[in-house]
């Protein structure tokens, strides 16, 4: 497997059809029984879908993806796990894309140019803003998944926030993508040392950080374990989209069998 050596300064691979890919996820979605729900404003077209199990007791998952609009394997992924419905038993929660008009511009930012994702302490764009609103009226979640793309990694890898001191799930979904992905084992990854090859344990507090990112902002008000999963950009697109697959089957497996 080689590298496709086409990202140099940022991401110049393939563009995701972003409408094509939410028509897609929505036909999947409200075919398996889905409920669908808009996120605000109702300008930007977003969308999300839940599903419950009928069980009170029953773990909460939120899976998300699409913040970023050069990084085309997460809202591919969601449309794939969503298309082949293979769930656990768990309440679930599904975002496919959270920046539409940055794949539309296939751009990192929104169109007003916010990385979206440093935006969740104090939200200035209408995406962040309409998200936090719209995860305020959910429930906490027992584990969230957000799939992203790193156009500089040289493998796949994942940031963990484990505020619970809960059983760690990297170590599982780092072997689950291993035989169809490269595992970055760079000695650090923008700054973080990686604690073993592709997992990233930052150990920053909240209150320390002026630009929160999703995670932080669910870490402080809705999840104690979550996980940002980083696909290498400089791979093919479908090696991309079975690396975040993969890890996200094995993580919602290894969490369930521990609840």
């Amino acid at each position: 497997m080689q590298r496709l050596g086409c990202n140099h300064g940022g991401y110049f691979g393939e563009p995701l059809d972003v409408d094509a890919t939410l028509a897609a996820c929505r036909a999947a979605a409200l075919r398996q029984g889905w409920t669908e729900e808009s996120l605000p404003p109702a300008a930007l077209n977003r969308v999300g879908f839940v599903r419950r199990s009928g069980r009170s007791s029953a773990p909460r998952l939120y899976l998300s993806a699409g913040m970023h609009g050069d990084e085309p394997a997460g809202p591919l992924a969601l449309r794939r796990l969503l298309e082949e419905n293979d769930w656990p038993a768990a309440d679930l929660w599904l975002l496919p894309c959270l920046n539409p008009a940055g794949f539309r511009a296939n751009t990192r930012t929104n169109a007003a140019g916010v990385d979206v994702n440093r935006d969740y302490r104090n939200p200035q764009s209408d995406e962040a803003r309409g998200h936090i609103a719209w995860l305020e009226r959910q429930p906490g979640f027992d584990l969230t998944l957000l799939l992203h793309e790193d156009w500089e990694a040289n493998g796949f890898y994942c940031y963990e926030l484990n505020s619970a001191g809960r059983t760690s799930l990297a170590p599982a979904m780092i072997e689950a993508v291993r035989p169809v992905c490269p595992i970055d084992d760079s000695p650090e990854i923008d700054g973080r040392p990686l604690t073993a090859p592709g997992i990233i344990r930052p150990e920053v507090p909240p209150e320390s950080r002026p630009d929160w990112p999703e995670a932080l902002w669910l870490r402080v008000h809705k999840a104690p374990l979550s996980y940002t999963l980083e696909a290498p950009s400089d791979w093919p697109l479908p090696v991309r989209v079975e690396a975040l697959v993969r890890a996200v089957r094995t993580a919602c497996r290894v969490f369930l069998q521990g609840t």
